[in-house]
């Protein structure tokens, strides 16, 4: 949904294609976790291996929006327009199913580069957002602390 939205705006071009390629690896994680490796044909294994070149894409990826976004100076609210909200969206899931993985890995059924990857997506997804707002000219919301 949040592709979808991003498509809508000729400024996110460049995120839609990093999207399409994450929903892509994103089934490449699903299958890792239904092929779980102490219970599973090595050579299925072997097929549904997931490599650390994926989570460096991301990091690339975040660093170079992170470049060309300001800095953040305060907490920021979900928001941003339909994109960016959709985007936050998606941040919260990958952030809950980083969460439902962790027991995967530490039963040596997942491997870590799975639960590296979905925290980096989390983390991009962020920067999506905020990229998404800056390109629609809503900018970021500032959390405002509650007065006594």
């Amino acid at each position: 949904m949040a592709r979808c939205h991003c498509v809508e705006n000729k400024n996110l071009e460049e995120l839609v294609v990093m999207l399409e390629e994450i929903q892509s690896r994103l089934l490449d994680v699903g299958s890792h976790i239904a092929t779980p490796k102490l219970s599973s044909d090595i050579d299925r294994v072997r097929v549904v291996a997931f490599d650390q070149s994926h989570v460096d894409q991301l990091e690339k990826w975040i660093d170079q929006m992170d470049q060309k976004l300001p800095q953040l100076q305060n907490f920021i609210l979900p928001g941003g327009g339909q994109a960016a909200s959709t985007l936050h969206v998606a941040r919260s899931v990958a952030r809950r199913t980083e969460r439902s993985v962790i027991p995967l890995v530490q039963q040596e059924d997942a491997d870590a580069t799975i639960l590296q990857y979905l925290n980096r997506l989390s983390d991009f997804l962020f920067m999506a957002a905020r990229t998404a707002s800056l390109a629609c000219g809503e900018g970021d919301a500032v959390y405002q602390k509650a007065r006594d």
